[in-house]
């Protein structure tokens, strides 16, 4: 290994031990040469970026998704304002009936259970004995009312492992309803 290279490799080391606040002091203080270029100063944060880009990719994958979707069903509602503003791990597409007919790649990896196994249940299959039946009445209200709604809700990983979800749910419909959509997070 020469020594830019050594140079580079401690450089790294050192920045990736910093915090957002320690890395904005230094950085001013690194003057770029041939062998080191600033967009690439530190791994860590081109690691950080490329991380960032492949979760925008991966939403505009899952809208793209319920686009499609909205195609296949002829829904009138605005998928791109449904998701404007909104942070979420997981899309569960519901039919009418309630039954699960898609979730996003997230929904493993909030919930640890497979795509296909939630396929064809309700998503009351991830609730437990300290969900509150309070809130699963109010979520059954506003569903049968076709109303659009937020609730958190403490539901149960594969592991059995309770979290608290909020759920934004909003009907989508052509002439009636025929389709909800929910979006969720951990809390």
């Amino acid at each position: 290994m020469n020594n830019n290279a050594a140079n580079m490799m401690c450089l790294d080391l050192f920045l990736a031990s910093q915090d957002e606040q320690e890395y904005a002091a230094t950085k001013k203080n690194i003057i770029p040469s041939e062998f080191l270029q600033p967009e690439l100063i530190s791994f860590n944060l081109y690691i950080d970026y490329f991380s960032i880009e492949i979760n925008k990719l991966n939403r505009e994958n899952d809208i793209n998704k319920i686009k499609a979707f909205a195609s296949k069903f002829e829904w009138i509602d605005n998928i791109d304002k449904i998701f404007e503003d909104e942070t979420f791990e997981t899309i569960v597409l519901t039919n009418e009936q309630q039954e699960i007919i898609w979730v996003n790649d997230g929904f493993k990896k909030m919930t640890g259970f497979n795509k296909n196994f939630a396929l064809k249940k309700t998503p009351s299959f991830l609730q437990g004995k300290n969900t509150c039946p309070k809130t699963r009445a109010r979520i059954r209200k506003k569903i049968r009312n076709n109303e659009a709604f937020k609730e958190v809700v403490i539901n149960y990983r594969q592991d059995k492992s309770p979290y608290k979800c909020e759920i934004k749910v909003f009907p989508l419909f052509n002439e009636h309803t025929t389709h909800y959509i929910a979006l969720e997070k951990v809390v």
